[in-house]
């Protein structure tokens, strides 16, 4: 059984995806055939802004006009909580009062010329980007998925227990307790809202926070043990299963 449980209680949806994903945003155009997420203020030119439509796949047509989009590079194409979410998030920024000052911010940021302005603009937009994620966990999910988890009363606790503790040695059963839940009710909802097990989704979480560490010049072995595999050669083969390559070709990565 595991210890502190209470220590669940509360917690964090989304501090796990900003500590592993660095966030930036540049007012140039996306390049042709980049996969690059969009960030569109929509507003009457002249006025304050009306909504934030954050555009992860295919185009948006927004009305009335926009009064700034920015390209938003999220770091990696394996963010798992940006494939999670559906291809546009639209939200009123009156609906909430920080996305709306926050915002009305990036926008003046955005217009105006003055020094630190992409460090401004990317700050801001990483506000932004939080407040819209908030918003759409808040909203739940219709589809199953990350989203859905994350949305999820109880199994939210069980999702963010694995992305905070990764090296942990987690079972079903402590996942259902943290979860606060039976055994078998927590294997068959889990399954049902995130699509996979729990099992799985961990190790596809493990390779994920792996595949940015060597890609900053982390080792196999330390690696491995962080992210909680037995052995650099278990690690090897899940990572290759995943990804198509060797851990070992990534970065520095010498074993």
């Amino acid at each position: 059984m595991i210890e502190n449980l209470t220590s669940y209680s509360k917690v964090d949806r989304l501090s796990a995806f900003f500590d592993t994903f660095e966030l930036s945003a540049s007012l140039e155009p996306a390049r042709a055939g980049d996969v690059q997420a969009r960030l569109i203020v929509v507003g009457a030119p002249g006025g304050p802004a009306e909504s934030v439509i954050l555009c992860l796949r295919g185009d948006a047509n927004p009305e009335p006009p926009v009064l700034v989009t920015a390209t938003v590079d999220f770091e990696s194409p394996h963010n798992p909580l940006m494939s999670a979410l559906p291809d546009q998030v639209r939200v009123e920024v009156d609906e909430i009062p920080t996305l709306r000052d926050t915002t009305a911010a990036f926008v003046a940021e955005a217009l105006g010329s003055r020094c630190g302005r992409s460090a401004a603009l990317n700050r801001l937009c990483e506000v932004m980007v939080l407040l819209i994620l908030r918003s759409a966990i808040d909203r739940g999910a219709a589809r199953s998925g990350l989203l859905a988890g994350l949305s999820h009363p109880a199994l939210h606790r069980a999702l963010v227990a694995m992305h905070n503790a990764p090296s942990r040695a987690w079972n079903s059963e402590d996942l259902a307790a943290v979860a606060g839940m039976s055994r078998s009710h927590f294997m068959a909802r889990f399954r049902d809202v995130v699509g996979i097990t729990p099992q799985a989704y961990l190790t596809e979480w493990r390779l994920t926070i792996a595949q940015r560490k060597l890609s900053k010049g982390a080792r196999v072995k330390a690696v491995a043990r962080q992210v909680g595999f037995g052995s650099a050669a278990a690690f090897s083969r899940a990572y290759f299963r995943k990804f198509g390559d060797w851990p070992s070709l990534q970065g520095r990565g010498a074993i």
